[in-house]
């Protein structure tokens, strides 16, 4: 009976903070999560990070990689916080084999913790940053989907395995290139090294490569020295060294966001272009809040949102506009890119 009663008391202090009766007077343990006074609970989520990856958790299940990619941090950066959520008692840890998924189940929390993480929230906002996770969370639980099916599905899987040994991975990319008219006459506006144009040029009568620097377009003349259809010019954006008229298809990619005014960029590309059919095609960054990019990368811009991007083509005459969000790769570190085309009047 002795040893019964033992065993309760031990059962009945385990349940409390505080451990009554031993020998050695009262002893205490730490309290349980739930029990954390409220400025542990703040100290939780006095961190932007914690506060990011909480959102997602809050949405979905997910593994420490999974949310690494989201929120563009190493998975060592993304666990140091991940333990401290799970040790603050805001998440809870399930593992699957030998991975572990992690969620916050906001019907497991006191009602005031709740409350607490209510307002929180409402306080965070929805920046640039907040929709920038919210997509690459989309792009993450369609790459699932997708692992899923191939899982199930493994006849698909198969073949993509043969085709790619047979033929390799680029040749997509490169077919589609042949919708392109073979007598376009194309404008990489702000060509860099060339990347785009020496894509183009096996593909199109003529590339005129513009560019307002010299070491660029030295870059792009040794990359592309062994085409006989591209012409260099050595030209501002704002005031292209092009006649009215001549340009079939123009492409700004990722180039505006260095631009002081890149509605007049805008402006000088409508201008060159053939009217009733030419087209112009602008890639740049989605609107962000990265300020660390003005002073390590010239960054003029922070990105540009939907309805200034459609402002500049309207008012320079374009018609049949569409701007999409490019799917974001995982893997990438940049804000998400966009894919602005209209055709001119």
């Amino acid at each position: 009976m002795a040893k019964s009663s033992s065993g309760k008391a031990r059962s009945q202090s385990q349940s409390t903070t505080t451990a009554v009766s031993s020998d050695r007077g009262p002893t205490t343990t730490s309290p349980s999560p739930t029990h954390k006074p409220i400025t542990d609970r703040l100290a939780v989520l006095s961190e932007l990070s914690r506060l990011r990856l909480l959102r997602l958790l809050e949405q979905e299940e997910l593994a420490v990689g999974e949310m690494a990619s989201i929120v563009q941090m190493p998975q060592s950066t993304v666990s140091r916080h991940l333990k401290v959520l799970l040790e603050g008692g805001w998440i809870v840890r399930r593992s699957e084999g030998t991975a572990a998924r992690y969620r916050m189940v906001p019907e497991g929390l006191p009602a005031e913790w709740v409350e607490l993480w209510q307002l929180t929230r409402t306080q965070l906002g929805e920046t640039s940053q907040i929709q920038q996770d919210e997509h690459r969370l989309a792009q993450v639980l369609a790459d699932r989907r997708m692992d899923t099916s191939s899982y199930f599905g493994q006849v698909g899987g198969e073949w993509d395995g043969v085709r790619e040994d047979l033929f390799g991975h680029a040749f997509a990319d490169e077919a589609l290139l042949a919708l392109i008219p073979g007598d376009a006459v194309v404008a990489d506006l702000g060509c860099g090294t060339g990347e785009i144009a020496s894509r183009l040029a096996a593909h199109v009568k003529h590339v005129h490569c513009v560019d307002s620097s010299k070491a660029m377009l030295d870059a792009a003349r040794r990359r592309l020295d062994e085409c006989t259809n591209i012409t260099f010019h050595k030209s501002d954006l704002s005031d292209l060294a092009l006649d009215d008229g001549s340009i079939d298809i123009a492409v700004i990619s990722l180039v505006l966001h260095h631009v002081e005014q890149p509605e007049q960029a805008v402006a000088q590309a409508a201008r060159c272009l053939k009217a009733g059919s030419g087209r112009l095609l602008i890639v740049d960054m989605v609107e962000h809040d990265r300020d660390q990019y003005r002073f390590q990368m010239g960054h003029v811009w922070l990105g540009f949102s939907k309805e200034t991007v459609m402002g500049w083509l309207k008012a320079v005459g374009m018609t049949k506009l569409n701007l999409t969000r490019l799917t974001a790769d995982a893997s990438a570190r940049g804000p998400e890119l966009f894919a602005a085309v209209g055709t001119r009047m």
